[in-house]
């Protein structure tokens, strides 16, 4: 649905996206991450077409954005960070002026119809945008981007602002759109992208620096992950007797967690596995041990140790887009009901 190759965007003597290329299938949800600067922002630009490449090529549903501009918009829906809405009309004039906008062939009513259901705001369509609460006002934008059934939905920053319910609420809406619609979520909420994408994007200092899902990236990164030996014992000693395990590099005590044991957080050497042997040990001493775990990297881990210059993954993924037969939008999704400002 979305192939992208070699893309690079120049601003004077600045590089902003170097050599970028990835590529995402129908259906996919994928999260784009990367620090303010990094050209996240400057790949969705080019990707809805609001501003040129200077090298490269990038392919929404089967059209290069350079060549055939018209074509490949058709394909796409975007939600801003900050919606363009117009406050001083109704919902339901919103949509209509953006249905003409998009010159789209679906019959009018129906289309509107069936969109102002998906992201339930049939209830608020004859009140003024103006007058409706931030949640709603997002879901209009939502609405706005599925006018014209686009393939492919960007949404930039969708649950800025909104409370925790109504964060959960776009999360099933997200979920649902990703099985008619591809669609690319960014975000600086790390655990929402972790919630509801599939695979992830980070992109650093204009390069695509990771292409994979959260827990392949983790186990990727394994060589770093810590293990944590929770242990009822004496503190300095067992300190002592793990620092002196072969294939151990560091061990930080955590003190008390639960009663009566102690934390330990226990650093390996890359590539040893040192699990058995402190298993050995502290049953040669008979101090139980009442857990011992990898300690999984969060995605805000990953994504720091992604982008502070230390690691490069790159895991190309996806499959050669295709064209694919417009149909209208059919999907259920029902929110709870929301008050109106």
């Amino acid at each position: 649905m979305i192939e992208v190759k070699n893309l690079s965007k120049r601003y004077g003597n600045h590089l902003a996206v170097k050599d970028a290329s990835f590529t995402i299938s129908k259906g996919e949800i994928v999260g784009f991450l990367g620090p303010n600067g990094a050209g996240k922002s400057t790949i969705m630009n080019i990707l809805t077409g609001y501003i040129s490449l200077t090298s490269g090529s990038a392919e929404i549903g089967g059209f290069d954005i350079v060549d055939n501009p018209e074509q490949a918009k058709r394909h796409i829906g975007y939600l801003p960070e900050h919606p363009p809405l117009y406050i001083d009309m109704t919902v339901r004039e919103y949509l209509n002026f953006i249905y003409d906008l998009k010159k789209v062939k679906f019959p009018k009513k129906p289309h509107i119809d069936e969109i102002c259901k998906l992201v339930s705001i049939d209830n608020v369509e004859n009140r003024l945008i103006k007058n409706l609460s931030k949640g709603y006002r997002q879901r209009v934008g939502v609405a706005q981007a599925l006018v014209g059934n686009p393939d492919v939905l960007i949404l930039d920053e969708p649950t800025v602002g909104l409370d925790p319910k109504q964060i959960t609420q776009f999360r099933k809406l997200i979920e649902a759109l990703g099985k008619h619609h591809t669609v690319i979520v960014s975000s600086h909420i790390l655990s929402e992208i972790q919630a509801v994408c599939k695979r992830i994007l980070i992109i650093n200092n204009g390069e695509i620096v990771a292409d994979d899902t959260a827990d392949n990236l983790a186990k990727n990164l394994s060589s770093d992950h810590t293990l944590k030996l929770r242990v009822q014992g004496p503190e300095a000693e067992i300190e002592r007797v793990l620092l002196g395990i072969r294939g151990v590099s560091a061990v930080k005590s955590l003190g008390v967690v639960e009663k009566g044991s102690l934390d330990f957080e226990i650093e390996p050497e890359e590539d040893a596995d040192v699990r058995k042997e402190i298993f050995n040990r502290m049953a040669d001493r008979r101090w139980p041990i009442l857990e011992l775990s990898t300690e999984e990297l969060s995605l805000e881990n990953i994504f720091l140790r992604l982008t502070d210059g230390k690691l490069n993954i790159s895991a190309k993924k996806g499959s050669k887009a295709t064209k694919v037969k417009e149909e209208s939008v059919i999907t259920n999704t029902v929110f709870d009901e929301e008050d109106v400002e």
